[in-house]
């Protein structure tokens, strides 16, 4: 029988310091002289003396190592756990929120989703609102712990392509954590105070500029505002962009950017690719809306630049509803959406790693139509591709297609329509934010959808944000015989 007291142990432990994390929104509101500190005392009593307590009672049973069914549960367990206890602040507080609606909300924070079912924003306590950026930032460099340590490890998606990117401590899974985590943490703390600054320096408030750089730097899109940044002037949206590019780079680049080598940055196919399809979206975009006004403004090329961005990294901020720009534009976007940044980064989304694999492969599928007598490997990066890779992407494209496909029938079978139904399940599955239509697109919000859409978009979150098969493995039967 599988032993979960050192999955229980690690999920103890990180349930704790969220209860410690939820003192500062209480140190916000008390400042601001708002009797809604009580609400974050609460929650962080009961979050830290839970965690406190299931950490103690599996301390008995910590190894230095966990198995490959351990890593699994793991990496699920913490993303279902945390939201539970971070949701507790939206439960008892100003929001008045039912459970389904606070644990939406915190799912969206902790995934980086960016979806809301809050409306009326710019009344919220700040101590909630630094709460929901607080969610946010910390699922954002969690996610890059997991995608540079577990995934890899769990060859999940051909994220096992990356091993040799981070540290070679194979079979120790807690101590390389520490390890890879320690190192990116110094680089997202950095580009977050930087985010801070420049966003001040635009002209955001001290307490704006901090949210918002917590929620760009984590790709996630929470904004303190409902109009989001059509609030801000065109300052802001620039820096934006420059902060959720940054953000959607390997960060294992800037760690070794920052030790004095910049060959890997600047020779990263990645990189490459991803900045070319960003460059070549947002020119299609931005000539499409200077066609559609007859002239060219420099809100056109700034709307399609800050829009493009923010989906394609899958941060989700808007500063203009682009459901009025018209079909191509919307279309393009939407699948925009679907292609995602880096991987090893906060980014989300498929990733464009993936597609460069697949490209890869069907080219090289070409060459032996053409050639059968030749040999011909798919190439990432200069480096051949095994098999196992390949075979990984290629089901990693299958479920999420299957996936998508079966959540959007799921969501129509709850009364939604077709529009809401398709784009609601892909922008939770790609953890993107904001859907298409009136009801959940850049111009709304989440909070109309029946409570079973709810649960389902929630579920869909998780599981797209640990890369489908992470969370998928744990139903099968072999997973638990091994």
């Amino acid at each position: 029988m599988m032993d979960m007291r050192p999955v229980g142990y690690v999920i103890g432990l990180l349930v704790a310091v969220l209860g410690i994390a939820m003192l500062l929104p209480l140190l916000v509101d008390l400042a601001e002289g708002r009797d809604h500190w009580p609400v974050f005392a609460e929650s962080a009593l009961i979050t830290i003396l839970t965690g406190g307590i299931i950490a103690l009672s599996c301390a008995n049973g910590v190894r230095e190592g966990l198995t490959i069914q351990q890593t699994f549960l793991l990496t699920t367990g913490v993303w279902l756990a945390l939201p539970i206890f971070g949701a507790l602040p939206f439960f008892f507080g100003a929001t008045d929120a039912r459970f389904v609606d606070a644990f939406f909300e915190a799912m969206s924070g902790l995934t980086t989703t960016g979806s809301t079912v809050f409306s009326g924003l710019d009344e919220l306590p700040k101590g909630l609102l630094l709460w929901r950026g607080i969610l946010q930032w910390l699922g954002g460099i969690g996610i890059i712990v997991v995608a540079m340590v577990f995934l890899p490890e769990l060859r999940v998606g051909g994220m096992q392509i990356f091993r040799t990117e981070a540290f070679d401590t194979f079979g120790k899974i807690l101590p390389r954590a520490t390890e890879i985590a320690s190192r990116i943490s110094v680089i997202y703390v950095a580009l977050t105070l930087i985010c801070a600054l420049a966003y001040i320096s635009a002209g955001m408030s001290a307490f704006d500029g901090t949210v918002h750089a917590m929620t760009t730097i984590a790709t996630g899109g929470f904004s303190n505002y409902d109009a989001s940044f059509a609030t801000f002037g065109p300052g802001v949206s620039y820096v934006a962009t420059l902060f959720m590019i940054l953000a959607a780079l390997p960060f294992v680049r800037f760690v070794q950017l920052s030790a004095g080598t910049a060959r890997p940055f600047l020779q990263d196919t990645q990189i490459h690719v991803f900045l070319v399809t960003a460059l070549v979206i947002v020119t299609l975009i931005a000539l499409w809306n200077v066609a559609q006004q007859g002239t060219f403004s420099e809100s056109a090329l700034r709307t399609a630049l800050f829009n493009t961005v923010s989906l394609m990294t899958g941060t989700g901020y808007a500063n203009a509803d682009y459901m009025q720009w018209g079909s191509f534009a919307v279309t393009v976007l939407f699948f925009t959406g679907l292609i995602g940044g880096c991987a090893g980064s906060t980014a989300c989304s498929i990733k464009v790693f993936r597609y460069q694999l697949l490209f890869a492969s069907i080219k090289a599928q070409l060459q032996k139509t053409r050639s059968p007598h030749g040999i011909f490997t798919p190439r990432y990066a200069g480096r051949p591709v095994g098999e196992d890779v390949l075979n990984s992407v290629m089901s990693f494209f299958m479920f999420f297609t299957v996936t998508l496909g079966l959540l959007s029938v799921a969501l129509a079978m709850t009364g939604l329509d077709f529009v809401t139904a398709v784009s609601g399940a892909a922008t939770a599955l790609a953890n993107i934010g904001p859907g298409l239509g009136d009801q959940i697109g850049p111009a709304g919000n989440f909070a109309a959808l029946n409570d079973t859409a709810k649960w389902l978009l929630a579920a869909a979150m998780l599981i797209g944000r640990l890369e489908l098969m992470a969370v998928y493995v744990i139903f099968t039967l072999q997973f638990w015989r091994a």
